[in-house]
């Protein structure tokens, strides 16, 4: 199982450096790129399975911290909103572009700072 688990860890990894990649090449452009609404998706879907994964495989002395796991699902729901959003028209625009940068980011500084509380 811990075999699974790591692939959908990379798999999850990639979906973000994807969604993190296209949104800083196209910034100055402030257009999406199709493969960001792809990366996002499957971020969004492969932190899903781990997270039921995690859920399913946690003990007493090692809880999954739900909270975290919200927070991180919103913050994934909202990025793949803009995304979708973004894409669907002409031009985004370099703010759009950019809170899609800028949120990414904070997804990935809430996976690794946020810490379970002991």
């Amino acid at each position: 199982m811990s075999i699974v688990f790591g692939i959908l860890v990379v798999i999850h990894l990639l979906g973000w450096a994807i969604v993190l990649g296209g949104t800083l090449v196209n910034l100055r452009s402030g257009l999406i790129a199709t493969g960001v609404l792809h990366g996002a998706l499957t971020a969004l879907l492969s932190g899903l399975i781990l997270t039921v994964l995690a859920g399913a495989a946690a003990t007493v002395d090692d809880p999954v911290n739900w909270m975290k796991m919200i927070v991180k699902l919103v913050v994934a729901l909202i990025i793949c909103a803009l995304v979708w959003w973004g894409g669907r028209r002409e031009k985004a625009g370099t703010p759009l572009v950019g809170a899609v940068a800028g949120l990414t980011f904070l997804n990935v500084v809430i996976a690794v700072m946020w810490q379970n509380a002991a």
